[in-house]
């Protein structure tokens, strides 16, 4: 009989991936793990410390904070480029005829994927032979379950880049799938959440001052965002109809106060506190 060891909600993967029909969506999946193998000299199959570290690290080195990208999706072009005189890795997509992506970024800003879509069922798999590199020997191999949270009520997609971000989110294309809570005068306004998920269905929320140009294909408004930043330099041009303009960085803070703002000068009168998350359990809370 095989030993097993299991380890729920291993690890939360903050990412976006690149859908032929939504564009850039970010997401949020939970992590769960199964070992299977032979008891070592402890009496123990791997001990829960090192499966938290090694496992962790490696799951979030596949994909957390970067573009997953369905590499064998027909009609997307990767290529090695230059942008500012430095090494960069270079995508292109056309959503329809009018609507193209291009973005160019440092190679580890992507997650490229022998895969045609990018789901929790196709990623299972190329995930779990990723950290069988990381198992003792007598660990003979891990099943993985990744999910997404199960939310009541309002929730969106959204990607963003933090280029003054010292870690990853400084990548210009990661994201969160993220759920709302907003209270006017003290009471649960749900017609608010719905209207701004909706508002926000798979949107890149973006900063006026990232905009490095705006230029149409053949009558489709895009934007062009780029800046510098200590991994490197990056720049992503998407559809405008994708993008919500924010003046100032995407931090969860700027959003949640964002919120509260639009929605108190709607109704001066009121007091309104927002509660905007960024991904699983955690976020930021605004009150006007």
């Amino acid at each position: 009989m095989k030993n097993r060891l299991f380890v729920d909600n291993l690890t939360t993967l903050d990412f976006s991936y690149l859908h032929p029909a939504r564009g850039i969506v970010g997401e949020t999946w939970i992590m769960d793990v199964e070992l299977y193998g032979e008891l070592d000299e402890q009496g123990m199959l791997f001990d829960f410390g090192d499966v938290k570290k090694s496992m962790k690290r490696a799951a979030e080195a596949l994909i957390d904070h970067k573009l997953v990208l369905p590499a064998a999706l027909p009609g997307l072009a990767l290529q090695d480029a230059e942008l500012t005189g430095q090494a960069v890795r270079q995508l292109d997509y056309a959503l329809t005829a009018k609507r193209h992506i291009r973005m160019q970024a440092p190679a580890e800003a992507y997650a490229e994927l022998d895969i045609e879509e990018i789901t929790a069922e196709t990623v299972q798999p190329l995930m779990a032979a990723h950290l069988e590199s990381v198992l003792p020997e007598n660990v003979d191999g891990v099943e993985i379950s990744l999910r997404t949270e199960s939310i009541q009520g309002a929730y969106y997609h959204y990607s963003h880049g933090l280029k003054k971000h010292a870690g990853d989110c400084q990548r210009i294309a990661h994201g969160h799938r993220s759920r709302l809570q907003i209270h006017t005068d003290g009471q649960r306004n749900q017609l608010a959440e719905y209207q701004w998920a909706k508002r926000w269905k798979d949107i890149y929320i973006g900063t006026r001052t990232d905009i490095a140009r705006q230029f149409e294909i053949d009558g489709e408004a895009h934007y062009e965002f780029a800046y510098t930043a200590a991994q490197g330099p990056f720049s992503l041009s998407l559809p405008a109809s994708s993008v919500y303009l924010m003046d100032v960085d995407s931090t969860v803070e700027c959003i949640a106060e964002h919120i509260a703002r639009v929605l108190k000068a709607q109704r001066p009168q009121s007091r309104c506190r927002v509660r905007a998350y960024e991904g699983l359990n955690k976020g930021a809370l605004a009150e006007l």
